[in-house]
């Protein structure tokens, strides 16, 4: 196994997963590494209820959205990290290479 290769490979998906994160949602400022979803950008009226659940909406669809992204990225920083520490590619339970 070429670690070199599946440190690229993942950091390219962390990149890719890291730009579409930033279209739905921000690094949460008191806790870096978290993110939350950003409120959407219309201008809707608050009086009007159907602009309004236009709004709740698009923020549910970011929320959604986000938790998804924000798991994956997780996964492959954890497993960046295990290319660091050179456990990649061993099973965690029984310390045997995976094929």
């Amino acid at each position: 196994m070429d670690p070199d290769y599946f440190r690229k490979k993942l950091e390219g998906e962390r990149d890719r997963l890291e730009k579409q994160l930033a279209s739905v949602s921000h690094e949460h400022p008191g806790t870096p590494k978290d993110w939350e979803p950003q409120k959407p950008e219309l201008n809707a009226q608050t009086s009007d209820e159907n602009e309004m659940a236009d709004v709740f909406e698009e923020f549910q669809t970011n929320a959604s959205i986000e938790a998804a992204l924000e798991s994956q990225l997780n996964e492959v920083k954890a497993a960046l990290k295990r290319i660091a520490d050179g456990t990649f590619g061993i099973c965690g339970i029984d310390g045997k290479p995976i094929d």
